[in-house]
């Protein structure tokens, strides 16, 4: 049984720490070189397969016009306000010697002239994009090669060739690209530091000891090097995408911290028993690192199941955070114990700082404490659940009020991605994104790239452009390109509109349904709409069609699970249905916060934007399974309670008081975390920090305390109930029903009530 199994690991791990713990250090190091030798940089492949826009892609690489490769553009406008670039010669000088200069930089297939279009005359110069019409913004657009023949170098020379640059030109110098998006360092570093220091805060004040609260922190860190370098391997066999560093240290600090502190909250409670360091680890692991498995578990069941979308930066995305999440999971059975072995009795006790934040008295140490001392902190929240449970229909009806209201904004809920203009103005991507959007309009920033295969038709690409040109949605269309060799041309198109506003997803779509459809006809000719905007508006709106899918499959699977570890229907079904109240409640406040602008100046978010086509069925996943945490811990210590006594109404009294300080206390470090990262530059970070905090902030108090033990109240002995015919067909084991674990039940009688 998986208890027993996890109650000698823990023994084993306790009995030996300094074993363990070295095997760590060496599993650390060795993961850490193997990512030195072997591991990749991550990179966004932003399409999936079937798609129009990646139908776009093939012909491109097909044609080999070096349109596949990476791009950066330097936006430069002169230091003078009243000069512009035509009757000033020293500003012109200063263009071409910044193009000059951009491609001798490694790497560099070729820079556009924008001193070349000048010279042409201004309507040529307007119409190739390089100069705006007023003189006054200039672009050199830089083509790179593949991205697999790049690296993080190839942006640093960029960048430090504008720093030179900057004082012996009269230049305003400005750079962009997706060059930035793909090689810029992701946020996080800082994030993971803020959120380490809060959670240290926390842990001190919930156990009252410096010692305590490092040894969670370090399993944390431990697992976190394991995972993210593990991750770091995989990138270099398949594209990582970028969020997923930051996305798996968030989520693994956050799963990592709470999980030591359901353990090591029970270890403390055996020692104030009076049981050893070595018999309580062991115990602590058999009880608490049970929920934590199955917790863990679902975590990467539900992350896992990204695959049903089949957009692959999204299942190889989810895939790298599992990893993390699953080292956090053996690290918090095997590694812990280990700390706890190490630490011995001092762990029983607070320091005398803690004496005084929690008592306001430093008075002595004990040599072992009360195990009276327990319920008396969980008394006043015994008082709570009490009544909650004295007045169960006004608090359901009341908190799931609340929370269906939280969720409305989700009706009016529109994906995308944000783009450069939502970055703050410290950032030069920002400022040249401004530029360009001021001196050619919003829609250059986000071109359309049309590829099309002529198929012998001569007249079909002057047919093509002429369509294209007259569609209101469209501002421009640069000159066609044709590769000789294929016969495929691809057309570079500026809409009217920025590449993240609804009216830009409008036009692809009427060129791909109306304009491209009506100037082909019906001979063997194509068409396809691509570019990244196109690209994104595709992962968009696949993600979308997927997520009911998606969400009934994780669904249906967690009910399945929760129903083997509490052999009950009403309890699991009553789990899916109130961490679906958490999640709705999350998407409304992320649709308040980053399209309405509610409160955005609080995150740094300086423009309102859509929010990112891949983020709510990523938050889904990972809210579902960490919500499950606290179901899992929570019930399972009401199920005890239950087993013990056969009372529900004592079962739920005792079994979520004992519980609350704990899950409140994990809630606040996962909070704490998540908002670190919520203050990120990058909006998609933000998203993932907000919507996280949110749900989990939401699900520790109005779900766990007033929504749970309202409803099971009302339930009653039915909460237990399962049909004879199911307790059958149901498996035991491993799962979690260990129904003979002494601990659990304490020796007593173990009711159930199935129907006979």
């Amino acid at each position: 049984m998986l208890s027993k199994a996890l109650l000698r690991l823990g023994a084993s791990a306790a009995r030996h720490p300094w074993r363990v713990i070295a095997a760590w250090l060496t599993v650390a190091t060795l993961a850490v070189l193997a990512a030195v030798a072997l591991g990749g940089r991550t990179a966004d492949s932003m399409t999936a397969p079937g798609l129009d826009s990646r139908r776009a892609a093939e012909l491109i690489e097909k044609a080999g016009t070096g349109q596949e490769g990476m791009t950066a553009q330097v936006v430069v406008t002169p230091l003078d306000d009243g000069a512009t670039f035509f009757d000033h010669g020293t500003a012109r000088t200063a263009l071409t010697r910044l193009r000059t200069e951009v491609r001798r930089l490694p790497h560099v297939l070729g820079a556009s002239d924008p001193a070349g279009a000048l010279d042409a005359g201004g309507d040529t110069a307007v119409r190739g994009g390089l100069v705006s019409a007023d003189g006054r913004v200039a672009v050199v657009r830089v083509q790179y090669p593949d991205q697999s023949r790049l690296s993080a170098e190839d942006l640093d020379a960029l960048v430090d060739l504008g720093d030179r640059l900057r004082p012996e030109l009269p230049l305003r110098i400005e750079m962009g690209g997706n060059l930035f998006y793909v090689f810029s360092d992701p946020d996080g570093g800082a994030s993971e530091l803020v959120g380490l220091l809060a959670a240290a805060a926390i842990l001190f004040l919930a156990f009252g000891s410096l010692v305590a609260a490092a040894l969670p922190i370090g399993m944390a860190v431990f697992g976190l090097t394991v995972g993210v370098a593990t991750m770091t391997v995989l990138a270099g066999v398949t594209d990582v995408p970028t969020f997923a560093p930051v996305l798996g240290s968030m989520v693994g600090l956050g799963v990592g911290i709470d999980y030591a502190l359901f353990v090591l909250a029970r270890h403390r409670e055996y020692l104030a028993r009076g049981l050893g360091p070595r018999e309580a680890a062991g115990r602590a692991v058999a009880t608490a690192g049970r929920p934590v498995v199955f917790a863990g578990g679902t975590v990467v069941v539900s992350i896992l199941g990204l695959a049903v979308a089949n957009v692959p930066f999204m299942t190889v995305g989810g895939l790298a955070v599992s990893i993390v999440v699953l080292t956090m999971v053996l690290a918090s059975v095997t590694l812990l114990p280990a700390f706890l072995g190490a630490a011995g009795p001092r762990l029983a006790r607070a320091g005398r700082i803690g004496r005084v934040l929690q008592t306001g008295k430093p008075g002595r140490p004990a040599r072992r404490r009360n195990p009276a001392a327990g319920a008396a902190h969980a008394a006043g929240w015994r008082r709570w659940i009490g009544h909650v449970g004295r007045h169960p229909v006004p608090y359901a009806a009341g908190a799931a009020g609340l929370l269906l209201t939280a969720t409305l904004p989700v009706l009016g809920l529109r994906v995308g991605l944000p783009d450069d203009g939502s970055l703050p103005h410290s950032r030069t991507e920002r400022r040249a994104y401004d530029l360009v959007a001021e001196g050619f309009g919003p829609g250059t920033n986000g071109p359309l790239v049309i590829a099309a295969d002529p198929a012998g038709d001569p007249g079909v690409l002057d047919r093509l452009v002429g369509a294209i040109a007259a569609d209101p949605g469209i501002a421009s269309v640069a000159p066609t390109h044709i590769d000789r060799a294929t016969g495929i041309a691809t057309l570079v198109v500026f809409p009217t509109t920025g590449p993240q506003n609804k009216a830009t997803a409008d036009t692809i779509a009427r060129l791909r349904t109306d304009v491209l459809p009506t100037a082909i006809g019906h001979g063997p000719a194509r068409a396809h709409v691509g570019g990244a905007a196109a690209s994104l508006s595709d992962v968009g709106r696949r993600t979308s069609e997927r997520l009911p899918v998606f969400v009934a499959a994780v669904l249906a699977t967690s009910f399945l699970l929760l129903m083997l570890v509490f052999r009950s229907v009403l309890v699991p079904l009553k789990a899916v249905l109130l961490n679906l109240l958490s999640i709705g409640a999350a998407y409304g406040i992320m649709v308040a916060v980053f399209q309405w602008g509610w409160g955005g100046a609080l995150v740094g978010l300086e423009a309102t934007v859509p929010i990112v086509s891949f983020i709510p069925m990523f938050l889904f996943a990972i809210l579902f399974g960490l919500s499950m945490d606290y179901e899992v811990f929570l019930l399972s210590r009401v199920r005890e309670e239950y087993l013990r006594t056969g009372d529900n109404g004592t079962a739920i009294v005792e079994g979520v008081s004992r519980t609350a300080r704990i899950i409140t206390s994990a809630a606040l470090i996962m909070v704490a975390v998540f908002l670190s990262f919520a203050v990120a530059e990058d909006p998609s970070t933000k998203m993932f920090g907000l919507g996280l905090a949110t749900a989990i902030f939401v699900d520790a108090t109005v779900v766990r305390m007033v929504l749970v033990p309202a409803t099971m109240t009302l339930l009653g002995r039915a909460n237990w109930w399962l049909p004879k015919w199911l307790d059958r067909l149901l498996p035991r084991g491993p799962v979690g029903t260990d129904d003979t674990d002494a601990e659990s039940t304490g020796g007593a009688a173990r009711p159930r009530l199935v129907d006979r």
